[in-house]
């Protein structure tokens, strides 16, 4: 058997139930529009550092059970109690680093939505900018934030391309609720014609 190419592939050949179908099925490359959600998808790629997306898949419910499901300002103001409670849960990935950086990014967003009115307005006021850019710019603005991190957050909320193949089922799929990247290319196509 080939061994595949993408992560649409591997996708292919699991069983129905596994987390991965999932994923990749009904969230991988969507547009995420609520800033609770993008907070969310950017710690699960910020707590996948180190490990494999499987982890993180089996433990996303954890996650959102444990930050009080990525309410951006219940985040922001955890202290020291529920520093020490998260770093106690089995259910979660137990980095304090990685607990810091949730709560201080939790902070970050909450000045960028009093700036620009959302999370999701700051990102759609950069788009588009090239994988490099966005990378200096999120080390820039948050903790814990590299280029691996970043390309798969931005891929994985619709901002950068190559969350699917073209051959893939679920590109149709994207294609209906129009990524960022996707408009971005429309507009450059039709540039190019005129």
């Amino acid at each position: 058997m080939e061994k595949p190419r993408s992560y649409c592939e591997v996708v292919e050949r699991m069983e129905k139930d596994n987390v991965h179908v999932h994923y990749h099925d009904k969230e991988y490359g969507f547009p995420i529009h609520d800033d609770n959600q993008l907070f969310a998808r950017l710690i699960l790629e910020i707590n996948q550092a180190g490990l494999s997306w499987t982890t993180i898949l089996n433990k996303k419910d954890n996650f959102f059970r444990a930050f009080d499901n990525f309410e951006i300002d219940k985040v922001a103001r955890y202290g020291q109690k529920q520093k020490d409670r998260l770093l106690q849960d089995a259910g979660i990935i137990r980095n304090r680093l990685k607990i810091e950086a949730t709560i201080e990014n939790a902070k970050v967003i909450k000045g960028l939505q009093k700036e620009f009115g959302s999370f999701k307005n700051w990102l759609d006021k950069h788009h588009p900018l090239a994988k490099e850019e966005w990378v200096k710019l999120f080390k820039k603005t948050f903790r814990f934030t590299g280029g691996e991190i970043v390309g798969e957050f931005l891929m994985s909320s619709g901002y950068l391309p190559g969350a699917h193949i073209e051959s893939c089922p679920i590109y149709k799929k994207l294609e209906k609720q129009k990524p960022a990247w996707m408009r971005k290319i429309k507009v450059s196509k039709k540039t190019d014609r005129q």
